[in-house]
C-alpha cells in the first residue's frame, strides 16, 4: 500500500546543495522570497477569485452573497488545512535554511557550477 502524500512536507523540501545567494545580504534575499512567493500567490488566487465571482453573477449568486457566506465546520477544516500547507510555501526558505545547517559541508549549486567551468 502507497504511503499518502503529505503536501506539507513537500511544500518545502530542500533541493540538494546549498542555496546560491544573488544579494548582498542573504537576510535581504529572505525576505524578497517570502514576498515573491506571497505575490505570486496572490495572483493565482486573484485571478481565479475574478473569474469564480463573475461566474457565479452570471448565473444569479451576488457579491453580497459571497461576503455573507458562512463555511461548515467541514469547510473551515479545510481552509484551515489550505492555510498551513499555503504559510508552509511562503515561509519554506526558512525550512530549507534550517536543514541545511544539518549539512553544513554540502556545495551550493554556485561552488558546483564554478567546480565545472574550471579548466584544469
Amino acid at each position: 500500500m502507497k504511503k499518502p502524500i503529505d503536501p506539507l512536507a513537500l511544500a518545502g523540501a530542500k533541493p540538494k546543495g546549498k542555496r546560491p545567494f544573488f544579494l548582498n545580504d542573504p537576510d535581504v534575499e529572505r525576505v524578497m522570497a517570502i514576498t515573491m512567493a506571497v505575490a505570486q500567490e496572490l495572483a493565482v488566487m486573484r485571478e481565479r477569485l475574478d473569474t469564480v465571482e463573475r461566474l457565479l453573477e452570471a448565473k444569479g449568486i451576488s457579491r453580497d452573497d459571497i461576503e455573507d457566506f458562512q463555511p461548515t465546520p467541514e469547510q473551515a477544516e479545510a481552509r484551515g488545512r489550505w492555510t498551513q500547507e499555503y504559510l508552509a510555501r511562503i515561509m519554506r526558505i526558512y525550512q530549507q535554511d534550517i536543514e541545511a545547517l544539518s549539512r553544513p559541508n554540502e556545495p551550493s549549486s554556485e561552488d558546483v557550477g564554478h567546480e565545472l567551468a574550471r579548466d584544469d
